[in-house]
């Protein structure tokens, strides 16, 4: 029997320089072909990646994402296209590869999980958690959904009578998905061994799951007992899937095997401490709808297997059409790659950081093409157009040959505000607040194109049109540094337009950089059509 002593919160891992910074996207199920709720979880972990290669340049990133390509849903979605499950998963594995290219995701591995180096680390804990005695063969019941793929408590459903025409069902409270109770002998993961030392983890590390109100009700969850979870089905019902090692009458669970490709994403298992390779993931960015799996079932395998847990599990909320979260199943989705080709990643993806970056909740993070096009219309105002005034021979022909220390008063909060933008972003990027971070930058831009109306450098002395130049030129500059998470192309385009050398595009040089020769009269967005 496992013996409760290992059952401990993990211990602590010192970072040290050989350790890459780790992040992963949710291991997306490519039963249909992706959607911007998937660019938004690409996008959202790609400005963090970013954000930590420019903050320390010297310590390597490892961003893990790919596809999740096992269970009932592929079974079936690729028997009514008439293909062999990989065939399918090949076909649809190579669009999120493609999104995430389109996208300017800097990812460095995508894993697949039908892929044979997945399948070794899989059987290679299943069979460690088996000698622990934390795997055993038992009758399970319990209410199942198909479109989850996974088992439902009856604390877990909810229970909605007949009501017209409409016929009584039952209901996952998390997803609204439709389960039907189900009896089987599966294999079960026990679970319930794990609920203290979760919950101790959880209460000493209240950052480890943002928003904080995720995180309330994990540790409230884990207030309870926790059952043990089946981590295996039939093969007469799945039969796509990897093998229960020495049973091949059992398919190991879609879930429990997903949740390992993010050891095997960094070559789990190790023949070192792991610590080279980047475990512990320093941040997971998923949906709010699999938090548990994260959160409890992962870390669970985890403690089992005497490796540290995630530092830091971001869940992000969805995106809605029609006040519905984004669906395949409900067909309810848009497509991202004709958004892509209609106004540039760019724009697309600062609206994804600017109106879905602070991950609390689907309230006014609805998807529409008027807000999108507005949001692009903003971006090309407040940056494109603002190069362009200040680059302007109108602005040119008038100006000092010199700087001058004495600069108008006008320029003065934009001087500041300059300064002060980086440690700014910083602070609400460390509090994984993706949206304010970006409305910094935006703040900064507004107001030197303010300052630059107002000091109406095009009329002015020589002297108001140099210190114009200079100030807006200068804000342009630790903007298009800050921006590069955010909108990647964009800003290196600005930062090539200001000279800025690629050496100097660090977070450190938001503060201590300069500019090289500018060139004038450069697009940053292409016209539209």
């Amino acid at each position: 029997m496992f013996s409760k002593a290992l059952a401990r919160v993990p211990r602590r891992w010192v970072c040290t320089s050989s350790k890459p910074w780790y992040i992963t996207t949710p291991i997306f199920y490519p039963n249909a072909i992706p959607h911007i709720g998937h660019l938004y979880s690409l996008v959202t972990a790609d400005i963090f990646a970013r954000y930590q290669t420019l903050k320390n340049p010297s310590r390597p990133v490892c961003f893990v994402t790919g596809t999740d390509e096992h269970g009932l849903k592929i079974q079936k979605a690729a028997l009514d296209k008439g293909l062999f499950p990989k065939e399918f998963c090949d076909a649809i594995s190579q669009q999120f590869r493609k999104l995430a290219n389109e996208a300017d995701v800097n990812f460095t591995k995508f894993i697949r999980t039908s892929e044979e180096a997945h399948y070794t680390s899989v059987e290679h804990i299943w069979r460690q958690l088996d000698r622990l005695g934390l795997i055993y063969k038992g009758s399970y019941s319990g209410w199942y959904s198909i479109t989850d793929e996974c088992f439902y408590t009856e604390g877990q459903v909810l229970h909605i009578a007949e009501d017209g025409n409409t016929p009584a069902r039952t209901i996952s409270k998390e997803t609204g998905a439709t389960v039907e109770y189900s009896s089987e002998t599966n294999y079960m993961f026990r679970l319930s061994e794990f609920r203290e030392a979760l919950l101790q983890h959880y209460t000493s590390n209240p950052n480890s799951v943002v928003p904080q109100s995720h995180h309330a009700r994990l540790v409230s969850l884990l207030q309870s007992p926790l059952e043990d979870i089946s981590i295996s089905r039939p093969r007469s019902r799945l039969s796509w899937g990897i093998p229960v090692p020495n049973d091949s009458e059992h398919t190991v669970y879609v879930w429990f095997d997903a949740l390992i490709s993010y050891l095997t994403g960094i070559g789990y298992p190790w023949p070192d401490s792991g610590m080279s390779k980047g475990w512990p993931v320093d941040m997971q960015v998923i949906g709010k709808d699999i938090v548990r799996f994260h959160t409890i079932y992962l870390p669970a395998v985890l403690l089992a297997l005497g490796l540290p847990l995630q530092r830091q599990i971001l869940a992000h909320a969805h995106w809605t059409s029609s006040q519905k979260k984004m669906s395949k199943s409900l067909g309810n989705t848009t497509d991202p790659f004709q958004a892509i080709e209609e106004f540039g990643i760019d724009s697309i993806r600062y609206y994804l950081a600017k109106v879905g970056g602070r991950f609390q909740d689907d309230v006014g993070q609805y998807w529409s093409h008027v807000q999108l096009a507005k949001h692009d219309k903003e971006l090309q105002t407040i940056l494109g157009n603002l190069f362009m005034r200040i680059t302007s021979p109108a602005i040119a022909s008038r100006m000092a040959s010199a700087s001058s220390d004495i600069h108008n008063e006008t320029f003065v909060p934009l001087h500041q505000a300059s300064k002060a933008l980086p440690s700014l972003v910083s602070s609400h990027m460390d509090r994984v607040n993706v949206a304010d971070a970006l409305e910094a930058v935006v703040d900064v831009l507004k107001l030197a194109n303010k300052c630059l109306t107002d000091a109406v450098p095009w009329k002015s002395s020589p002297e108001v049109a140099r210190a114009s130049y200079d100030s807006c030129l200068e804000a342009l500059r630790v903007s298009g540094i800050c921006l590069q998470p955010f909108i990647p192309r964009v800003a290196a385009e600005l930062l090539d337009a200001l000279g800025v050398s690629s050496v100097e595009r660090s977070w450190n040089h938001g503060h201590t950089g300069s500019l090289g020769n500018v060139v004038s009269g450069v697009r940053l967005f292409r016209s539209k059509s």
